[in-house]
């Protein structure tokens, strides 16, 4: 009997992902440059339909035609290196599915070059992590339809499901998927970042014990702001370490790490003028971060205000952080949202933004109680500009604002660093106004540069000579 897929790289989220297809009745062909792994993964067994295979050709011999072959494999080089090793044992119409954090014109490029020998490619985005990749993930496929619809059956069992609906749907052509799972990532370091500075408010402000918050964060998780990131956050302020019984968060470095995704949205929205302050701002609070031994030092030398100690009534100021934490989010997912619409319109990719939003809903790390909403808002306004304005969420920023305010203005004048939650209230502040300072910006650049402007009642194109 052939094997019905195959599955290269058996690290955390390969093993699970292949154990995944096993368990939903695949016939699983496993293979990884190193032995190790391998044996690792088989020994875990218990009767499931997984066999190893040690080279290359055997491994591709294993599997039914067309062909399917899915790669968890570090994202670059290691990629390529993969497919070199596997064309020479290929057919036309085989279908290679790279499921690992590729960058979205790596994954463009690759199926440009494939599609020149008759191989089909799928760039896939998975999120959920390695409990995801076993249970059940979200799941972005892009590339041709037609290969998506002959692995469509697979990937769809292995997706998470939701009210019986699986978190997986054709995204759009060659990098598109890559492309989602990529400012999916960017929203996630935004949305972690706003938790970050709604726990230092709780913490700093109204100088709540970590037990606290965790009941804070977990009343939190039973209303609108529930999502995955509340949930685990709660979790994680009621671990106490085994040494010394202190909250194990206390014990933590505060140097947080990145791999690149969150970089390369905020490339991509630089370089192709898409507004994604929010998300530029969290990957730069983790760079910051990083300068663990200069924060220590300038501590010794710079100082904050002065005399900012005053009694704040807790019920009150934990509700506003809520309306602050919530407004952040809908600000930062408005910021994915419309980088997706934006590129979208640009690469001609037609992206399902309902879909999208639906698929979110579970395996995934941003899943969200508010994605229904963000699916119904794009399901009744299809060329809505940006989320701030459907309806729903105009009125609750609308109302939400006055906390997002407080909790900003008292951070600033009490010398708390809160740069997505700023972020998110200039963003709306900015995106509100009709008529911005932009005017004077122009003008200068036609003083220095002669750069031109267009003026608001008269048709064309000027240039002034200023002096």
């Amino acid at each position: 009997m052939f094997n019905t897929i195959g599955v290269i790289g058996l690290g955390v989220m390969g093993s699970n992902i292949a154990l995944n297809m096993a368990s939903k009745g695949e016939q699983v062909a496993v293979y990884n440059y190193t032995r190790d792994l391998t044996d690792q993964l088989i020994a875990k067994l218990d009767r499931q339909s997984l066999n190893p295979y040690y080279e290359i050709q055997e491994f591709v011999q294993s599997l039914e035609t067309p062909r399917k072959i899915f790669l968890m494999v570090t994202a670059g080089k290691p990629i390529d290196s993969v497919i070199h090793s596997l064309l020479p044992h290929l057919e036309a119409g085989d279908i290679i599915m790279d499921g690992g954090n590729s960058h979205y014109e790596d994954t463009e490029r690759r199926y440009d070059e494939l599609k020149a020998k008759g191989i089909q490619y799928l760039g896939i985005g998975i999120s959920g992590g390695e409990v995801g990749a076993l249970k059940g993930p979200s799941i972005m496929p892009g590339g041709d339809k037609e290969a998506y619809e002959k692995v469509a059956p697979i990937l769809t069992k292995i997706a998470a499901q939701v009210e019986g609906v699986p978190c997986c749907i054709y995204i759009g052509p060659k990098g598109a998927g890559h492309f989602v799972k990529m400012v999916h990532n960017g929203i996630e370091y935004a949305d972690m970042q706003l938790i970050a500075e709604a726990y230092t408010f709780l913490r700093e402000k109204l100088l709540l014990e970590v037990h606290e918050i965790a009941d804070i964060f977990e009343t939190w998780n039973k209303g609108e702001l529930k999502s995955y990131l509340i949930e685990i956050t709660a979790e994680i302020l009621r671990k106490k370490d085994e040494v010394t019984g202190l909250p194990l968060i206390d014990l933590i470095l505060d140097k947080a790490g990145q791999k690149g995704t969150g970089k390369w949205t905020s490339m991509q929205a630089i370089d192709n003028g898409i507004p994604a302050s929010i998300i530029t701002e969290s990957l730069f609070a983790r760079y910051i971060s990083a300068l663990k031994e200069e924060r220590v030092n300038a501590e010794k030398i710079l100082t904050g205000p002065k005399n900012v100690e005053q009694n704040l009534d807790k019920n009150e100021w934990i509700d506003y952080i809520r309306q602050a934490l919530y407004m952040g989010k809908v600000c930062a997912y408005s910021q994915g949202f419309t980088q997706y619409k934006m590129t979208s319109e640009l690469f001609s990719w037609d992206l399902p933004l309902e879909n999208i939003a639906l698929i979110f809903r579970g395996g995934c790390i941003i899943r969200a109680e508010f994605l229904n909403v963000i699916s119904e808002s794009y399901q009744a306004q299809p060329n809505l500009a940006n989320l701030l304005i459907s309806p729903y969420f105009a009125e609750k920023l609308i109302d939400y604002q006055i906390g997002l305010r407080k909790v900003v203005c008292e951070g600033i004048n009490s010398g708390i660093s809160f740069p997505c939650l700023s972020s998110s209230l200039t963003y709306y502040d900015s995106y509100r106004t009709g008529n911005s300072n932009a005017n004077l910006l122009q003008a200068q650049r036609d003083y220095f540069g002669a750069h031109t402007y267009q003026r608001r009642d008269l048709a064309g194109v000027y240039h002034t000579n200023w002096k």
